[in-house]
């Protein structure tokens, strides 16, 4: 016969023991808990708490892409988000992906934008913008 038999050789010591074959599947579980799970778990703690601390005037990226003010705020998951004058949506608090400036609630009366002497409004109550 031309090709000869092989025949395995003992290593010549103690197979290594379980501890041994699982530490490198122990370093890569670490590895990734490190570099992946525990930074994306501190970006969810700080959405969570950017979405608990939104207020009316706060002005707000969605996750559609659209830029808007906080008209009002309607129970725990639900906002009015003003996107031009006089018009407003309603999206759900989690869609809001970013504050972009925290703002404080508007002081106007109803009665001064019904009349159009609010600052910023010109005739027939559309709002125009002033320029420094």
């Amino acid at each position: 016969m031309l090709i000869s038999p092989a025949f395995a050789q003992d290593a010549g010591g103690a197979p290594g023991s379980g501890l041994e074959m699982f530490l490198p599947f122990v370093l890569i579980i670490v590895i990734f808990y490190f570099l992946l799970w525990r930074p994306q778990q501190k970006k969810m703690k700080m959405h969570r708490e950017m979405l608990g601390g939104l207020k009316r005037g706060d002005r707000v990226l969605t996750g559609g892409g659209i830029y808007g003010r906080i008209a009002r705020v309607e129970g725990d998951d639900e906002l009015i988000v003003e996107i031009a004058p006089e018009v407003r949506v309603r999206v759900a608090r989690g869609t809001v992906t970013d504050v972009i400036v925290k703002g404080e609630p508007a002081k106007a009366s109803s009665k001064d934008d019904a009349k159009g002497k609010s600052k910023g409004a010109s005739k027939g109550g559309v709002p125009t913008v002033e320029r420094k």
